[in-house]
């Protein structure tokens, strides 16, 4: 009798584990059709790296004035489920992304996984990458190949179990990592600065990353029908606020959000602050029609009451 409990134990944990295995597999783009990256522009990819705030989490100070950044990986990001560190994503041939090919970088953005085929973290918001267009991907990566290498690679990320178990990501992005069209239907007539808007905020903007609440107590993927409604703060500090046009900005203008962009003042003149602030930053790096557009999308998503959803607590 115990003989046969532990066959049966032992089958059951053979196709267990086989299922895990098969089912947490990579799947990476299909490389017929993804290209090389030889069409990229430097110029339009600089401008995809400050809608994408990649200084933010890839570079331990901003540079000066004029000068180019050196991505050898940022401040640490302390969450509920441990410490990530953003790695080093330079040109460096060895601690960088140097030796990565085009395909590397493509799925890395939009497949969540790393050259070896191993899952990235959603820490790194490829869940909003998925959302860019191609040639914006070629663009970014000719201006990451631009950047001068920088020595020195990252810590290692603090993570507790499970979550150090890196093959369950792939579990995870069964469940949530998103289809490729737009989070809120627009009008077929929309106007092109919303459209533009959307484009940036929910793709590589990735604000709904902050600013929209998580199933599962904040570990799954992005509730959508509370699309920018708020949520709690990623690092365990507050909330982050509502920015539909029912929530805490709702009484801004399309340019008071615009000012805000670019210089931080609210209308009531205060001044931006927390983990917004380095957002803002690199809000202010765009052009004046990238940030109307963020503005005018802003203001014609749905408020949160005609969604039929009640707002998270915060």
């Amino acid at each position: 009798m115990l003989e046969r409990t532990l066959a049966v134990v032992f089958g059951l944990a053979v196709v267990g584990g086989g299922a895990f295995y098969v089912l947490t597999t990579p799947r990476p783009l299909d490389a017929a059709t993804l290209g090389d990256g030889a069409g990229g522009d430097v110029a339009r990819g600089e401008r995809i790296f400050h809608v994408g705030g990649c200084i933010s989490c890839h570079a331990a100070e901003r540079p000066e004035v004029g000068a180019q950044p050196l991505l050898a990986g940022g401040e640490p990001l302390e969450t509920p489920f441990g410490t990530f560190h953003g790695p080093n994503i330079s040109p460096h041939p060895t601690d960088g992304i140097g030796a990565w090919s085009y395909a590397d970088f493509a799925n890395a953005m939009k497949r969540g996984l790393d050259p070896e085929g191993r899952h990235l973290y959603p820490a790194f918001p490829y869940t909003s990458y998925v959302k860019m267009r191609t040639q914006d991907l070629a663009d970014l990566w000719a201006y990451m190949k631009s950047l001068p290498p920088a020595e020195g690679r990252a810590p290692a990320n603090e993570l507790a179990f499970p979550f150090n178990i890196r093959r369950g990501v792939g579990l995870w992005k069964l469940a949530f990592l998103p289809e490729e069209g737009p989070i809120v239907p627009l009008a077929p007539d929309a106007p092109e600065p919303v459209k533009l808007g959307q484009y940036l905020v929910e793709g590589p903007g990735h604000c709904g990353q902050c600013h929209t609440p998580r199933s599962f107590n904040g570990a799954g993927g992005l509730i959508e029908t509370q699309w920018l409604a708020g949520a709690p703060n990623p690092e365990g500090r507050g909330g982050i606020p509502d920015i539909t046009p029912g929530g805490e900005t709702g009484s801004w203008s399309e340019s008071d959000l615009v000012e805000y962009f670019a210089s931080g003042f609210t209308p009531d003149f205060d001044s931006v602050g927390g983990s917004m602030a380095d957002v803002q930053r690199n809000l202010a790096e765009l052009s004046d029609a990238d940030r109307d557009a963020i503005a005018a999308y802003l203001k014609a998503v749905p408020p949160i009451d005609e969604r039929g959803e009640a707002a998270p607590s915060q």
